[in-house]
């Protein structure tokens, strides 16, 4: 072996002991940091992260954050993942945030690397690595809780829309799948929402009661105010992509959400996070996106000092972690089953007046 091969072998052994036995606690953080939903996950990250250096780190270690962009994209995510798997330095993940990078990111991470998907919630994630877990509930039983709620509505025209991808796609079969009323149209839209007028042109004159867009936030404006201006007076819904589209109060106003999290949980661990993370960011609320990531952090951290800081330690602790034993989070409790899905949870229903999610009802569990 080459002197400088022998020394950066030597480099790395010095750093994996270090992280074991000592020194700053490092994790991966990966996500599409640049869109909306992408910022709300890393602010959850930041808020938690400064807490726990704050009240003296992880014995008395600081906690660090490796953040990379993914952009949402798979073939990017999977080469991130390569990445924090060849770094010692980081123990295990917080993310992917959206379903198609957490696919492509847990082949690489499965065997080395455990991951907490934040909202990557599709339904093909369920079982796809034992080193992959997720602190948000599969879309199978999301489109179920949706299709639920808009019967409790009394909808019984309704017309799907969904961003043609794993979230997408599987979100809006669930729907389709558990709604007992007619299903008027059924059809993929663009990510950027350039086409709204077309679509809501055309189902204006079908005159749905409600139109759910399976999508992110830039879909669900796009398509309310198409929606709006061509006449259509339907309601709208969406699932925890659209817990963003409060962002333009105007153009939301009236849209109902299916979230993981509201800010008017009276619970006083969800409290204080709120109020913390407005004092943070001036004034602000926080969505599902942020609570999510903030939970996935406190859950890491708590699995590091319960496991050691041990990759497969880790691993084998967040595996281990069952409804008995289940972490608070501040998205409710939270355990694992066999497939690394959390047991038990399910959306608050809420609808958007002034900016806010306000609480349209709690759906049953």
């Amino acid at each position: 072996m080459r002197p400088s091969v022998r020394m950066s072998v030597a480099l790395l052994a010095l750093i994996a002991a270090c992280s074991r036995d000592g020194g700053p606690v490092t994790l991966g953080m990966a996500g599409p940091l640049k869109e909306g939903f992408g910022i709300e996950n890393r602010r959850g990250v930041e808020l938690a992260v400064a807490e726990i250096n704050a009240a003296g780190g992880i014995d008395g270690d600081s906690l660090l954050i490796e953040y990379r962009d993914d952009d949402g994209e798979g073939a990017k995510a999977a080469v991130i993942a390569q990445e924090f798997v060849d770094d010692p330095r980081v123990l295990a993940v917080v993310g992917h945030v959206t379903s198609g990078a957490m696919l492509a990111a847990a082949k690489v991470y499965d065997g080395h690397l455990a991951a907490i998907a934040t909202t990557a919630s599709s339904a093909t994630l369920t079982g796809i690595s034992p080193w992959a877990f997720r602190v948000i509930s599969s879309d199978s039983a999301n489109g179920v809780d949706l299709a639920h709620f808009a019967q409790r509505l009394g909808k019984r025209r309704v017309a799907v829309l969904y961003e043609n991808d794993a979230y997408g796609r599987g979100l809006a079969d669930a729907f389709r799948r558990s709604f007992n009323g007619e299903v008027i149209s059924f059809d993929p839209i663009g990510f950027e929402g350039k086409r709204a007028p077309i679509y809501m042109e055309w189902l204006a004159s079908r005159r749905p009661d409600l139109v759910f867009v399976a999508g992110t936030e830039r879909t669900g404006l796009a398509f309310i105010a198409a929606g709006r201006a061509a006449g259509l007076t339907a309601d709208y819904l969406g699932g925890d992509g659209w817990t963003g589209v409060r962002s333009d109060s105007v153009v939301s106003e009236g849209a109902l959400v299916g979230a993981p999290f509201t800010p008017l949980d009276p619970r006083p661990e969800a409290q204080r996070f709120v109020q913390a993370y407005r004092t943070r960011f001036n004034g602000d609320e926080p969505d599902g996106n942020a609570a999510l990531s903030y939970d996935a952090v406190q859950l890491l951290v708590a699995a590091i000092r319960g496991g050691g800081r041990d990759r497969e330690a880790i691993r084998d602790w967040l595996a281990g972690l069952r409804e008995a034993g289940a972490h608070a989070g501040i998205t409710g409790a939270i355990a694992f089953d066999e497939s690394g899905d959390p047991v038990g949870k399910s959306f608050t229903m809420t609808r958007v007046s002034r900016g806010h999610l306000v609480l349209a009802e709690r759906s049953a569990p």
